[in-house]
């Protein structure tokens, strides 16, 4: 059973994720993609600490030492997730809310080609399979319906989008390269330590930013300070549930079974838009959520 222990986190984390970019996607509109990039750190950075501090409560377990291989791949990781996260909500402005999201998920390619080159981690052939139809799932749902000849549509927006799924991916192996690298700790307290620093150096950046050039993108958050805890909320909760994962398996398998969330997203759009998915994305959804199917059966 433990080997399926990521399993579950993945998914909670999955979820969890869909509500957040909801309410950031909303956020944009109000106060800008810098203002709706900040909360998923700064108002999340609170409730993160509250998850350490509750499993410190509970379990009894000290605070893990830190490396300086730890802090140096978590710098790296925070970095790469705010660009990642930038550049998702700008796509997700530009595009519908359910097919922009393809465009960002090409990222387990990423995970599984770093996660290899920069820390050897290795998948199985059956993995890269998996990978392989989930990205053509990916590629098919991002195709604009109603042409002659299937073409991507908006190349701006495929360029941010992939982009943004290039960033997500280096920072899934950062993360996961610095839990590893805490000397000390169970799997749960080296996740959720290193979740807290993180929340906490890009919250520094980010604050840093405003003093720097205007704090007008924190005070709108301010305004809108109901959304903006609903989406620290869900952003720490969806963190802690991918550094968990991380620190139980590959990077690559954590980010293609989050895919699942995709078929979650065309529910979401239906509510949303109003508009119903065409035959084409339909097709990329259900290869997306074969190929997870083939992924879990991989680890059988």
């Amino acid at each position: 059973m433990t080997a399926y222990l990521w399993v579950p986190f993945t998914l909670l984390a999955a979820g969890a994720q869909v509500l957040r970019n909801a309410l950031q996607s909303g956020l944009v509109r109000e106060i800008g993609t810098l203002g709706a990039t900040q909360v998923r750190f700064v108002y999340g950075l609170p409730f993160a600490a509250l998850f350490l501090l509750a499993h410190w409560a509970i379990a009894g377990e000290p605070l893990p030492g830190l490396s300086q291989a730890a802090l140096a791949w978590n710098a790296l990781g925070a970095v790469a997730q705010i660009g990642a996260t930038a550049l998702m909500l700008h796509v997700m402005a530009r595009r519908e809310f359910g097919v922009a999201y393809a465009y960002i998920k090409t990222e387990p390619v990423t995970a599984a080609l770093l996660g290899l080159v920069l820390i050897g981690d290795r998948l199985a052939v059956l993995g890269w399979v998996a990978v392989l139809v989930v990205t053509i799932g990916v590629v098919l749902a991002s195709l604009k319906p109603g042409h002659g000849t299937a073409r991507l549509a908006d190349g701006r927006s495929v360029v941010a989008g992939v982009a943004s799924g290039a960033l997500f991916g280096l920072s899934a192996i950062a993360f996961r390269a610095g839990i590893e690298a805490v000397p000390n700790g169970s799997f749960m307290m080296r996740s959720l330590a290193m979740l807290v620093l993180s929340l906490a150096l890009q919250s520094g950046m980010l604050l840093s930013w405003f003093a720097l050039r205007g704090a007008a993108p924190l005070r709108a958050s301010m305004r809108h300070w109901r959304i903006s805890l609903g989406a620290g909320s869900l952003g720490a909760l969806a963190s802690a549930g991918w550094f968990v994962a991380f620190s139980l398996t590959l990077a690559a398998n954590v980010r293609t079974l989050g895919l699942i969330e995709m078929p979650i997203v065309a529910l979401v759009t239906r509510r949303v838009s109003g508009k119903w998915l065409s035959p084409r994305e339909s097709l990329g959804f259900a290869l997306i959520t074969g190929g997870v199917a083939l992924l879990l059966w991989a680890h059988a």
